[in-house]
């Protein structure tokens, strides 16, 4: 329960500082976000996408405070393509992103941002803003993730424990899908397949104990689990050219330990500054009790470059 209450916390931040408008102006916005109902949409295909390019550098030369010079970078896409024909729809998704760090006393080049995420929901149209759908979302990383730690002499190393497709997540399952406008959407699947699939290596070691990586047992490749799944996405207007988007994913397994829901919520703000510039925070929490007992958090900001296709 008390994850669940905190789950509800993060949804609701950037909601809150959405609350503090009028009234009037929020029913304004809302007329206006209907607008965009799934009706006003031509049949065929739809395509937007946008490529970003975050970067924060900082150099030191005789600071008496201290510092150390660094600089970073974090490429990100976000594509979007869908098609309609007449009652039916296929709305798909593609999120992508990678950065690095690079200190000057560091040996090692570290990641501060490594993603693949792929939603996609293939719907029929009911009545009102009902639908019946089949979602699948994919999710993976780019490249291997270390644990970094020092030797006997003070010197940092680091380990593999990450890579891609170690973890990749696969969910599937059909459900309904409620829609009111290209804003807001929410989607019920009660009867989700969610595969886990990790690299054996990591569950070869002598005196691994099942369900220490991921959850997946000794000599595994695969962890399977059937369960409930929500999703959920809002987006919407903080002040003029301040936007902010809100994903969550949530996952109850029904085979074990149901009342541990696995959690996902990505907020994503965007603060624009012209045709080609912007500031963009991106933070995101999960909870997956078989990949770490607690909740992990990311954050990334920086000034962006953007070039819209």
């Amino acid at each position: 329960m008390k994850k669940i209450i905190l789950f509800a916390c993060l949804f609701l931040i950037s909601t809150l500082i959405h609350s503090q408008s009028s009234e009037k102006d929020v029913i304004k916005k809302t007329e206006d976000a209907a607008k965009t109902i799934d009706d006003t949409i031509p049949n065929g295909w739809k395509s937007t996408g946008k490529v970003t390019f975050l970067f924060n550098q900082a150099n030191f030369n005789n600071w008496i405070a201290g510092g150390e010079n660094s600089f970073s970078g974090n490429l990100g896409l976000d594509y979007k393509i869908d098609y309609k024909k007449d009652d039916f729809s296929w709305e798909n998704r593609i999120l992508a992103s990678y950065g690095l760090l690079q200190t000057q006393n560091s040996n090692f080049e570290k990641k501060t941002d490594d993603q693949i995420e792929i939603n996609s929901i293939l719907a029929k149209k009911t009545k009102s803003y009902w639908y019946y759908s089949f979602l699948v979302n994919f999710r993976t990383q780019f490249t291997k993730g270390y644990l970094y730690t020092k030797d006997i002499n003070g010197a940092e190393i680091r380990e593999e424990y990450t890579n891609f497709m170690s973890p990749g997540y696969l969910l599937f399952g059909p459900g309904m899908y409620w829609k009111k406008n290209d804003n807001f959407k929410l989607n019920f699947a009660p009867l989700t397949s969610k595969l886990t699939f990790v690299d054996s290596r990591f569950t070869s070691i002598p005196g691994y104990v099942d369900g220490d990586y991921f959850g997946v047992d000794a000599n595994k490749s695969m962890l399977y689990q059937f369960g409930f799944n929500a999703t959920a996405y809002y987006k919407f207007k903080i002040m003029e050219n301040v936007t902010a988007e809100n994903l969550l994913n949530l996952y109850s397994n029904y085979l074990k330990d149901p009342q541990n829901i696995d959690i996902n919520y990505d907020l994503i703000i965007v603060m624009k500054i012209n045709k080609i510039l912007s500031a963009n925070l991106n933070f995101q929490a999960i909870y997956d009790d078989d990949a770490f007992a607690g909740f992990q958090t990311k954050e990334v900001f920086g000034v962006g470059l953007n070039y819209n296709f």
